[in-house]
């Protein structure tokens, strides 16, 4: 007997349970919060494990789509027929896993890399990543990535910042992306994200992708994601809306350097321009914060800027170490 024959069962087992765990958490009922933690537990006790349950999910996932999950009958429906079929799902599952292990020729077997790959792009600056398979994440000033790609996935922990993703469609190999208590799943789109302390926001601009929360918890809130749909996540609360395409064109204005305004106020016209800079514009309390800025500027250059508010607007500008001061 052959070292494939001798993993095969296991990776067998593997798919499997993945399949178990996917149908009684889609159930619904009689999921607990035990529940939820020993699948955490169970995700994370390998890696093979997570990859077996985020790729059966993926596939799933495509079916049973999220507007029709929020509607308790479907999901109930949903849950049955997960139940009816679990065993074509297994049978299906175990001959991917066989096929995975068995059929492979040794030399043509990927062997991933032992660790992630980590990215930062400083205050102020910008980095193009490259992937294998041609996809490419654009990260924007001060953003941190960890990527690692596998025969099975392609996954990317946003740590820091905000990143402009570009993904070449690979049925086969979902593309992951973990950002705060978040998770977005494609196969092939445009998409950017953006993770503040307390705010997550993705935005789509071609193809689709699913929004997840946590898939730990019973509540997760979810979100299908078509062109122009912005998600907005907070530890309490998940919004979608609609924008236009000139609007997140706008949004991306720093791929190109930029920031483009449109009847901001000033308060959040300082807070993106102290993402880029170090000297720090400080706005003084009252009436100023609110005044409505439109315009394109450099992202670095703050003078260009505190001229314009000066100038133009007819405000205060005082200059303190590294603290530009704007008051009317």
């Amino acid at each position: 007997m052959n070292a494939a024959q001798n993993t095969a069962p296991d990776a067998r087992q593997i798919e499997e349970r993945a399949a178990q765990w996917l149908v009684r958490q889609r159930d619904g009922e009689g999921w607990s919060q035990a529940d939820a933690a020993e699948l955490e537990a169970w995700l994370n006790q390998s890696f093979a494990h997570s990859t077996a349950f985020w790729r059966l999910e993926a596939t799933w996932g495509r079916a049973d789509r999220l507007d029709a999950l929020q509607q308790r009958g479907r999901v109930r429906h949903v849950a049955q027929m997960g139940r009816r079929f679990l065993p074509m799902l297994i049978r299906c599952a175990a001959a991917l896993a066989a096929i995975a292990v068995v059929g492979i020729p040794a030399s043509m077997v990927w062997t991933p890399p032992d660790k992630n790959e980590t990215y930062h792009a400083p205050v102020g600056g910008q980095q193009l990543i490259t992937l294998r398979d041609g996809s490419t994440i654009e990260l924007n000033t001060n953003t941190v990535v960890r990527v690692h790609e596998t025969a099975n996935q392609r996954k990317v922990w946003l740590d820091r910042g905000e990143a402009y993703f570009t993904v070449t469609h690979d049925a086969t190999r979902p593309f992951v992306v973990i950002a705060a208590n978040g998770r977005i799943t494609d196969l092939g789109t445009k998409f950017f994200v953006r993770r503040d302390k307390a705010r997550l926001e993705v935005a789509l601009v071609e193809g689709s992708a699913q929004y997840d929360e946590n898939v730990g918890r019973k509540t997760a809130r979810s979100a299908l994601l078509m062109p122009g749909d912005v998600v907005v996540a907070t530890p309490n609360s998940l919004s979608v809306t609609k924008q236009k395409e000139r609007v997140l064109t706008d949004r991306l204005g720093w791929r190109h350097g930029l920031l483009i305004f449109d009847n901001t106020p000033l308060s959040q016209v300082a807070e993106e321009f102290n993402r880029y800079n170090t000297t720090r514009l400080v706005i003084a309390p009252g009436a100023a914060s609110a005044i409505g800025i439109g315009g394109t500027f450099p992202a670095k250059d703050v003078a260009a800027f505190t001229r314009v508010a000066q100038g133009v607007l007819g405000l205060k500008v005082r200059h303190a170490g590294n603290e530009i001061l704007i008051s009317q």
